[in-house]
């Protein structure tokens, strides 16, 4: 019991880390940020809906919202929006099923088996989670990287040259967490399932001994019974 405990705080613990980098990656503006700090007086970041240059010197920031969602975008841009919302919502139901799985919280406190599946839905729901944040953070990054190979092999300069940023760090942190986290509540909780299910299954197999045997013992002592009513009854009719 106690290392089943420790299994289902330490996946929450990760569930909790990696739900929170994915929102914060999502909805920060540093999935870019530009690679020639040495030529700019200020720090260009994109995100994922708006940009954002600041000030080296004052620190003043400026941002600038990009266009409706229905407008035309990068397809890099509008996919990679697209997984990470999924893996937030995701991850976010995920950890809410591991909350309410949690022994130490008062929910269905009499049905330990069923907590426990709480525990593995939850675990399977962080590991999907974990696909679309992995896919999306990494694809992101691995195109920022092609780009700006391309520009370079090409001896091309545009005036500002992006890399990845922390957004995007954030992204893979999440979504390793979620896989962590999955992956402690899916295997090894797996094992204690199978063995509470025993002990369960025997307690139930005891019980219903003592049950057959309080009834045979009562079916026993039945006829006794109402054979001494009919003869008081018989000795009453007589007289």
């Amino acid at each position: 019991a106690g290392m089943r405990f420790f299994l289902q705080y330490v996946g929450c613990f990760f569930a909790f880390l990696s739900t929170g980098f994915l929102i914060a990656s999502t909805w920060t503006d540093c999935w870019m940020v530009n690679a020639d700090d040495s030529l700019e007086v200020s720090t260009k970041c994109r995100g994922l809906w708006w940009e954002c240059v600041t000030n080296v010197f004052d620190g003043i920031q400026t941002c600038d919202e990009y266009d409706s969602i229905f407008a035309e975008h990068p397809v890099k841009l509008v996919l990679t929006r697209a997984m990470m919302i999924t893996a937030d919502i995701l991850a976010g139901f995920g950890f809410l099923f591991l909350v309410l799985g949690l022994d130490c919280v008062k929910f269905l406190p009499e049905e330990p088996l069923i907590k426990l599946r709480i525990c593995l839905v939850s675990g399977v729901t962080l590991l999907i989670a974990g696909l679309p944040g992995i896919t999306g953070s990494v694809w992101y990054a691995v195109d920022v990287y092609v780009e700006r190979s391309s520009l370079v092999f090409h001896d091309v300069f545009l005036g500002i040259q992006y890399k990845f940023g922390w957004s995007c760090w954030l992204g893979m942190a999440g979504s390793l967490g979620c896989f962590l986290s999955g992956a402690l509540l899916t295997c090894c909780m797996y094992v204690f399932r199978e063995t509470s299910s025993g002990r369960l299954h025997s307690a139930y197999s005891l019980r219903k001994g003592y049950s057959s045997a309080g009834t045979i013992v009562t079916n026993v002592h039945m006829p006794s019974s109402q054979t001494a009513t009919a003869k008081m009854y018989a000795v009453d009719t007589r007289v």
